[in-house]
């Protein structure tokens, strides 16, 4: 097996962040792209250990973002951007591997291929910071045949495109990483790649066995893609925590390796991802092409999990502070694992001194408090005391059930998708003041206070038709009927959307990376053949197309099973296991079960397609997840009762414990009328004996 050592310096590394276009009437200037490079420049030095080096860098700050204005790196022009490629390929050696990660627009021009591009009659591509000053795109036949070079010469290639194609206008303090229209500016023929001759002999090589959507640019063999977003939807760009705006894959693409104890594949960070942008921008879903069991930052070993380090300790051994804040995208309520000096193997449990929960976050350092063992922690003894020095690994980050709510009344009248027809401008805060009303009282959405804006997860704002319009960033599709603003009963409907949005949303982020179980629980959709589909992360299925969900527990224990499915009706409701309707399903050590499912689309116009996730949860001990089941949106959420009698009595009828993530079901899951207190962020309490884990599959329902 291949040392650290000696793979960190088997890795080359290309990054390119652009903030800030030369003037152009297309493409706004953004403010997390560079933040974006630097999140994974840190990772990639502190982490993977690759050597600065081996880090090629790119980057375009914005002026109005003051800590990004000292940064010196090479400007990411069309020709510095293919130099670099040109570069790498040059002096990477065969077996090595090249990691490319690029923030910035996303772009379709008039294509210079009619003859390749069929209907679509554009070329996509990357945006240089000089396209308004008479530069050009990086076209995606161009990347294509860059990316090929690569890997004929024997190079593993990972590309991360954190940026977008289609338009759009955002709600708040979010932004889309994207041009306003296709640019019908009369493209630039000539190329510093190849001639078009060569372009497009490589394009129709690569393309001829590939059918719908190829995501930027075809398969290669040795090359890996994981896109922010699918053709036609949104990547996002948002202040996370409030704070510094980022990328939501590049936030949460390290946020997951930083708390991931264990080796991962990219198909497993692909799915972690995707659950926690999906719980916070629903119309956003990331795309992975290639072989996604492939390790991430290596073959056969990977790079050692990822730590930070106690600076100092108070002398009661009650508070620490670690080396690691908002830049390096962590946040209140997030907490870590102490181990002793000189630790390196962070998957043995039994090393760990102390459990420490962040409570305030500054730039580049936080403050922890210690928890107590009652409240998870583990005892500190006078043989084991927290030093400074000692490693530090994330364990747990917080499931926020409290969401906050932006009101915008100030749009200007005009013909534009992000202004109003004259005759609604006036009526815009009386119609905000009704739902600032219906909030009142309620405990699971609440209107941010002033100051505090770039908090929000939901926006309500008034639409061009008259109608109350609730985003997420970008207004949210499938919602129903429009709720119009001289309807009294509106603003009241408005409140409940988003208490069910938000219980929605607060499933759909339920995840426990850091559970030994992850690496014996196997969850995948097979077609009714029972094969896998070629592009897990891309799978299309036709209205009535059956389909086999395979659940495999390879662990020395049974495991308790459930399967949630979120539909695109904003409804979650159980999936019976093998006829089974109990609470939970048994799974027995070494088994595995394969369970045929139906889809179906739900009636009416808007659902012609319809994403749906299919989420499996594994447990040690077992739980009600009847507490997340919802009916589908405006419909009554009813009254849940308390489950928990019925699982007790099932508890002690099979001689079973209950795990303490029922607790956590029960805090979401509960009542109206029994919100949790502001703020609340929850997590389940560590407990060896108590593992659970969750698994997930998304799939895209079309007409047949």
């Amino acid at each position: 097996m291949v040392s650290l050592s000696e793979k960190k310096s088997n890795i080359y590394a290309l990054l390119i962040g652009i903030d800030c276009y030369k003037p152009n009437q297309l493409y706004k200037d953004l403010k997390g792209c560079v933040r974006d490079i630097n999140l994974v420049a840190d990772y990639l030095l502190k982490t993977v250990k690759i050597p600065s080096e081996r880090i090629f860098r790119l980057t375009s700050p914005n002026p109005e973002v003051a800590e990004m204005i000292a940064t010196k790196d090479p400007e990411p022009t069309y020709e510095n951007i293919v130099a670099k490629f040109h570069a790498i390929t040059e002096i990477a050696q065969p077996g090595e591997q090249v990691y490319i990660h690029y923030s910035g627009h996303g772009g379709r021009t008039t294509t210079i291929y009619p003859e390749l591009k069929g209907n679509d009659q554009y070329d996509e591509g990357i945006v240089p910071s000089d396209i308004g000053a008479g530069g050009r795109y990086l076209l995606d036949v161009e990347l294509a045949m860059l990316l090929k070079r690569m890997t004929d010469k024997g190079l593993i290639v990972t590309l991360i495109m954190d940026s977008c194609h289609s338009g759009g206008v955002t709600r708040g303090d979010g932004a889309i990483r994207s041009g306003t229209e296709t640019d019908k500016t009369p493209p630039k023929q000539e190329s510093l790649v190849a001639s078009l001759e060569e372009l497009s002999k490589n394009w129709k090589t690569l393309t001829e066995k590939v059918d719908g959507d190829i995501a930027w640019v075809p398969p290669i063999k040795n090359y890996l893609l994981l896109a922010a977003c699918r053709p036609n939807e949104l990547a996002c760009e948002y202040a996370f925590d409030g704070k510094q705006r980022h990328g939501a894959l590049t936030y949460w693409l390290i946020q997951t390796l930083a708390t991931s104890s264990t080796g991962l594949s990219f198909r497993k960070l692909y799915d972690r991802v995707c659950a926690q942008i999906q719980s916070k921008f629903p119309q956003q879903l990331p795309m992975l092409i290639g072989d996604g069991t492939r390790a991430v930052f290596g073959n056969e070993s990977l790079p050692h999990h990822y730590s930070v380090t106690v600076m100092s300790v108070d002398s009661n051994q009650k508070q620490v502070t670690l080396n690691a804040g908002l830049a390096q995208g962590l946040s209140s309520g997030t907490q870590f694992a102490i181990y002793p000096l000189n630790a390196t193997d962070f998957s043995n449990r039994q090393q760990q001194q102390a459990i420490v929960e962040i409570v305030e976050v500054q730039a580049s350092k936080s403050m922890a408090r210690v928890l107590e063992p009652e409240e998870g922690g583990i005892e500190i003894t006078e043989e084991l005391k927290i030093e400074p020095g000692s490693p530090a690994v994330m364990v747990a980050a917080p499931v926020t059930l409290v969401r906050r709510v932006l009101l915008l009344d100030n749009k200007e009248a005009g013909d534009k998708e992000h202004q109003l027809p004259a005759e609604w401008v006036d009526k815009q805060k009386e119609a905000l003041q009704a739902v600032r009303q219906a909030l009142t009282g309620n405990g699971w959405v609440i209107e941010v206070k002033a100051g505090d804006e770039q908090q929000s997860d939901y926006q309500v704002a008034v639409g061009r038709d008259g109608e109350y319009e609730i985003s997420s960033e970008t207004p949210l599709k499938n919602l129903g009927k429009l709720l119009k603003i001289d309807d009294p009963d509106s603003a009241n409907a408005v409140v409940k959307r988003l208490v069910h949005l938000s219980k929605y949303q607060a499933v759909q982020s339920l995840d426990n990376p850091d559970s030994e179980l992850n690496k014996y629980v196997e969850f995948e959709l097979l077609d009714v053949n029972r094969k896998p589909f070629v592009y897990p992360s891309n799978i299309v299925l036709k209205q009535g197309q059956s389909m086999v969900l395979r659940i495999k527990n390879t662990s020395s224990q049974p495991l308790n099973i459930a399967i949630l499915d979120l539909d695109s009706t904003w409804a979650i409701s159980k999936i019976s296991i093998a006829g089974n309707e109990d609470i939970f399903y048994p799974l027995d050590s070494k088994d595995e079960i394969d369970n045929p499912v139906d889809t179906q689309l739900p009636d009416g116009e808007a659902y012609k397609q319809a994403k749906e996730t299919l989420k499996l949860f594994a447990t040690r001990g077992i739980a009600q997840f009847d507490w997340l089941t919802l009916p589908a949106l405006d419909e009554d959420l009813g009254q849940k009762g308390n489950l928990d009698e019925e699982l007790e009595n099932v508890a002690n009828k099979k001689g079973l414990g209950i795990n303490p993530l029922n607790q956590l079901l029960g805090t979401i899951g509960a009542d109206l009328e029994n919100p949790p207190p502001e703020g609340r962020r929850v997590r389940s309490k560590p407990n060896p004996n108590a593992e659970w884990v969750t698994k997930q599959v998304t799939f895209t329902l079309i007409q047949s």
